[in-house]
């Protein structure tokens, strides 16, 4: 595996204006000193409650919100500000996928119109591909020809070209947004709780969609959840996070078959289980854990008041970091 996309120190803060003079007091720090890395055909997971900084980390990376400081790295190339991401075509390579499918779809384009968009941006690739670099057409013909491909690669019929995002269920739409982001044959696609506004059945099956397209086209992912049995089932790696920070990562395995951080443990405790043997033990499992976080003041200690960052991740494995409490913390 190849590294495909560093990301190092990445900081974004919201500043906090108060007074006559409406003069910087402090900071909203939604994303606070991240670093990690994502490997070419491969699934990165971020997991958090609401609020913890995921999706802004997911805007950074495709340019829709501007880092306070650090570096995002794509293929070496660094591509923290837009103008560095409009110097090597950044937008061709990097798509998202958005949690709303319905309002990320323009109702007033038909299906084909939102599907050419970004061919008539980047033109159409000669072969279907992560990261086609070689010729590309503008040709009217070869984008029609194109969208109608991708529509059979989601599975929706060509006919499909005619409608308008608001004739489709969630589910379809969803497969709608996928051919967008497919469009430009990115080398990577971030997606943001792709499937948090589907019943199961259809989750599973935009899930299992997403899989094929990986393994058929060697697309990368992003993926961005709250849902830690939908990311044990997508991911390679896992990146856990709160209030801005990660308290732990790791790969899949690391995470699910060795959590250390109270709030990892928060998180799995919450996965219901299937097993109804097992269902008085896994509750009472769960309350110890509520009460270790609520003793531990959630996943961070307080100082005078204020909230002391008090983790640093440290190595477990060669794989596996931890945010550990500090001594005298």
């Amino acid at each position: 595996m190849s590294e495909l996309v560093r990301i190092e120190n990445l900081k974004v803060y919201y500043p906090i204006r108060t007074g006559f003079f409406n003069r910087v007091t402090d900071n909203i720090k939604a994303v606070d000193n991240i670093s990690f890395t994502i490997e070419s055909g491969q699934t990165y997971g971020l997991v958090g409650e609401s609020g913890s900084g995921k999706t802004t980390i997911g805007k950074s990376l495709v340019g829709l919100e501007d880092p306070t400081s650090g570096k995002i790295l794509f293929e070496g190339h660094e591509v923290t500000t837009n103008r560095q991401k409009k110097a090597i075509n950044y937008n061709k390579d990097v798509q998202m996928v958005f949690q709303d499918s319905q309002s990320s779809l323009n109702p007033r384009k038909t299906i084909g119109e939102i599907i050419a968009e970004p061919l008539k941006n980047f033109g159409v690739p000669n072969v279907i591909g992560a990261g086609y670099d070689g010729e590309r057409s503008f040709d009217q013909t070869k984008i029609n020809e194109r969208v109608l491909a991708l529509l059979k690669i989601v599975g929706l019929p060509a006919q499909t070209v005619a409608q308008y995002p608001f004739q489709f269920s969630g589910g379809q739409r969803q497969r709608i947004g996928v051919a967008r982001a497919l469009a430009t044959n990115p080398r990577l696609i971030v997606a943001d709780e792709p499937v948090s506004a589907l019943d199961l059945s259809v989750q599973a099956q935009v899930l299992n969609f997403m899989k094929k397209i990986q393994r058929e086209y060697g697309i990368s992912f992003l993926f961005i959840s709250h849902d830690l049995g939908v990311v044990k089932y997508m991911t390679d790696n896992i990146a856990i996070m709160h209030n801005g920070r990660f308290v732990e990562m790791g790969t899949t395995n690391d995470i699910f078959n060795d959590a250390q951080h109270i709030y990892t443990k928060r998180l799995l405790s919450a996965i219901p289980s299937l097993d109804v043997s097992k269902r008085d033990e896994k509750r009472a499992y769960r309350k110890r854990i509520e009460s270790e976080f609520t003793q531990n003041k959630g996943a961070y200690y307080q100082q005078d008041g204020l909230r002391d960052r008090a983790y640093d991740l440290e190595p477990i494995t060669k794989t596996h970091y931890v945010a550990l409490k500090k001594e005298g913390a």
